[in-house]
């Protein structure tokens, strides 16, 4: 078998480039100057000059496992018949929930760090993320901007309910203020200074330390009530005084008509014994009553001492004067 003519080349290259004859390379166009070449040392230099090449090695094409990689990614080619093991073992469920804690946690970091959320519903939602409350990040956000609304809704409400209740003790302030006028317990625009709407104020409003006391209206309510009692009082007691004079009135006249020419002394005696006993009668609820009566009694009894008196005075004369004539 003849031997070609560029075998010491093609060997020398190979032992130069660590590889198989077949894998050496010469151009065909500088095949006289490669023939040139009888040490290593020109051999490296038409390496290095590329007159000499080695060739890459044959491999399987890569295409029809890249297709399939990508067809995979998509969720093709996994169905039961070409799985092998448990679920479990093919993907730990620990190793999922570690993955969905982390994406949660990190999610509300963030918010937290933006000023979306405060640290009030931070922590409320860090524990409902631990207790497995939400399924996704999706979900979290949906819950999240849900509870801002009503947040805002809540404080809105607090606001007008604050309001309103400002509102409603300035009135019954001003309430208050008119019927102490009416009573006349506050007396000209000085006096008025002592109601003040500070004990009216919302809590917020009152929490400074350098305001003043405020009046309690509690306090002047009661005073103003105890003194209406009183005048209502007072008014009670004159009328049982004037009704119960006009009564012995008319008793002492009904007595002392029918009998004015013998029995004088009649009229006295039934008024000690009679009067008396009807006017305890009466005085048994109140005491007080019982010290008017007792006055009104006295103011009557004066009187009738003094009407008899002045009849004695007035009729006894003419009846002596007829006796002596006949005489």
């Amino acid at each position: 078998m003849p031997l070609h003519p560029h075998n010491l080349q093609k060997r020398l290259a190979a032992s130069v480039m660590k590889c198989g004859l077949g894998r050496v390379w010469l151009d065909p166009t500088e095949m006289g100057h490669i023939s040139m070449a009888n040490s290593r040392h020109n051999v490296r230099k038409m390496i290095r000059n590329g007159l000499i090449i080695k060739k890459p090695t044959n491999a399987p094409s890569r295409y029809r496992i890249r297709k399939r990689l990508e067809a995979k990614r998509k969720g093709r080619h996994s169905g039961t018949g070409k799985r092998r093991g448990t679920a479990e073992a093919r993907l730990h469920s620990k190793i999922l929930w570690i993955r969905r804690i982390r994406v949660l946690r990190r999610f509300l970091q963030r918010y937290r760090d933006a000023g979306k959320i405060d640290a009030h519903l931070y922590h409320d939602l860090y524990l409902k993320v631990k207790g497995n409350v939400f399924k996704n990040k999706r979900v979290l956000l949906e819950h999240v901007i849900k509870a801002k609304t009503e947040a805002v809704k809540r404080k809105h409400q607090m606001a007008q309910n604050e309001a309103l209740r400002a509102k409603n003790a300035a009135l019954k302030a001003k309430r208050v203020r008119k019927a102490l006028a009416r009573t006349g317990f506050v007396a000209g625009p000085a006096e008025k200074k002592e109601v003040d709407l500070g004990a009216f104020e919302t809590k917020s409003s009152s929490k400074g330390k350098d305001k003043k006391k405020p009046v309690d209206i509690k306090k002047t309510e009661k005073k103003v009530e105890k003194k209406e009692e009183k005048k209502t009082e007072k008014k009670v007691e004159k009328k049982v005084e004037k009704k119960e004079e006009k009564k012995v009135e008319k008793k002492v006249e009904k007595k002392t008509e029918p009998k004015k020419t013998e029995k004088k002394a009649e009229p006295k005696k039934v008024e000690k014994k009679a009067e008396p006993k009807k006017a305890e009668k009466k005085a048994e609820p109140k005491k007080a009553e019982k010290k008017e009566e007792k006055k009104v009694e006295k103011k009557v009894e004066k009187k009738e001492e003094k009407k008899p008196q002045e009849k004695k005075a007035s009729k006894p004369a003419p009846k002596k004067a007829e006796p002596k004539k006949g005489k």
